[in-house]
């Protein structure tokens, strides 16, 4: 069986023109499916269309021999890969979406899930996919794609945080090592190791908070503080207010000791993207995608910490591109085939090891290297399989959330009233879901 894969081309100029240019090009392709009135290939199979983000380049060649591997398979389903540029990713499938030429298959990045589940554009998954399959995911790829009391989208892989440090750096001052999210630092030891490892550096810089990342870095990175402080983003159980929950005591209080840390000078600006790499601080706040990169500078001095515990233990961002269906899909049963064959262990196992992320089955986990009990790793599966791991909030509000709290966290960054860049934060946030009706029918 023979498939086909399109890769749509794309630049850092003229950004407006290419995405007009790359929504035509969308178009026509929609219009060419169209023409095939039975939807078949050329070999009377069905014929799937799928889309997905053009990442790294390892993972486009993983998702391409999955693609031939499942065809092979199957004498019944002929796959359409198609690859979408990833800053442009959204904006085309909204217009896809408005204009009803989605593909079969799809993918969807966590900030906008919720969004597309609300307009109606997803099937639910638990009557498609196989119950042994939907009981091995991890718990956190679980609470991400459910929206509703129902199933919309699986990942094959996850995310974590963490605090990557020198382990002689740390012992050094004396500091304990945390082995798990149940043991992680106080804020008040915390705040004791850096004042320590401060005081041994010559520019006093000695964390690196990746304030050289932005955009969704900032939610993604910083509400687990929030949460850990016994805040959040918004209210979780009605998802109608971040009044009195984004900007409340504690949010307050937990987001200062961020600030603190920035004015005294502890945080390096890392504009170089290489302060823990080139040795000019101790510890780093981030995911597990610098793992290799920190690995390969500090091969016998690494190790990998939770974040500190702000008063309700330890928390971390999770999340990561999911698969769904479409609602508009003539093969919803091919379609969760294909995504259940993306699911094989063998197959997580090969997403795994080449973007470096923790694998999304408790079975994958328990065969992956890095990432198993005792694997270098294994703290990032652990904190998503414990719970301690809080999914973004599962409104199609988010957008706005997200949006709103990496203003707030600038401003706090740059030195502004704590209390004030919440609110303002907070009334925004609320605002919007009154516009929208509180977002509570689907469409």
């Amino acid at each position: 069986m023979l498939h086909s894969v399109i890769v749509i081309e794309n630049t850092q100029k003229a950004a407006p023109i290419i995405t007009a240019h790359l929504l035509i090009l969308m178009l026509m392709l929609a219009g060419c499916d169209r023409d095939r009135s039975d939807h078949n290939g050329p070999e009377g199979a069905v014929t799937l269309k799928v889309w997905a983000h053009a990442g790294q380049q390892a993972e486009r060649e993983v998702l391409q021999s999955q693609v031939a591997r499942f065809d092979q398979r199957s004498d019944e389903i002929d796959v359409e890969l198609t690859f979408i540029p990833e800053r442009n990713y959204n904006a085309l499938v909204q217009a896809a979406a408005l204009a009803g030429d989605l593909p079969d298959v799809l993918e969807f990045d966590g900030p906008y899930l919720y969004n597309y589940i609300w307009q109606g554009h997803l099937l639910p998954l638990e009557d498609l996919l196989p119950t042994t399959l939907i009981d091995d995911l991890l718990p956190s790829v679980i609470r991400q794609g459910t929206y509703d009391q129902h199933l919309y989208a699986v990942g094959v892989f996850d995310s974590g945080l963490g605090l990557y440090a020198r382990r002689s750096a740390l012992e050094a001052v004396g500091a304990r090592l945390p082995e798990s999210a149940a043991d992680a630092w106080s804020i008040g030891e915390f705040n004791d190791v850096l004042s320590k490892l401060s005081l041994r550096d010559s520019d006093r810089a000695v964390l690196d908070l990746k304030l050289n990342y932005a955009g969704e870095w900032v939610s993604y990175g910083f509400s687990p503080v929030l949460q850990s402080a016994g805040a959040d983003l918004i209210d979780r159980e009605s998802y109608q207010a971040s009044q009195d929950v984004l900007n409340n005591a504690a949010a307050v209080a937990a987001l200062q000791h961020l600030q603190n840390w920035i004015m005294a000078g502890y945080v390096d600006p890392n504009i170089d993207d290489a302060a823990f790499v080139n040795g000019r601080v101790v510890l780093s706040w981030v995911g597990h995608w610098a793992y290799a990169n920190y690995k390969q500078a500090w091969p016998d001095d690494l190790v990998v910490l939770p974040l500190p515990d702000f008063g309700l233990g330890s928390k971390t961002g999770q999340g990561s591109w999911h698969w769904g269906i479409s609602q508009h899909s003539q093969q919803p049963r091919a379609a969760a085939a294909f995504i259940a064959f993306l699911l094989n262990t063998d197959e997580v196992l090969q997403m795994s090891n080449a973007n470096g992320a923790v694998p999304a089955t408790r079975t994958a986990v328990a065969r992956s290297v890095n990432y198993r009990e005792g694997g270098e790793l294994h703290l990032f599966a652990e904190q998503l399989m414990q719970g301690v791991s809080v999914p973004r909030p599962r409104t199609p509000a988010y957008p706005v959330i997200t949006t709103e709290f990496q203003k707030a966290f600038q401003q706090i960054r740059n030195g502004a009233d704590v209390k004030q860049a919440l609110d303002e934060a907070a009334r925004r946030i609320d605002q919007d879901i009154r516009d929208n009706q509180g977002y509570r029918a689907v469409h």
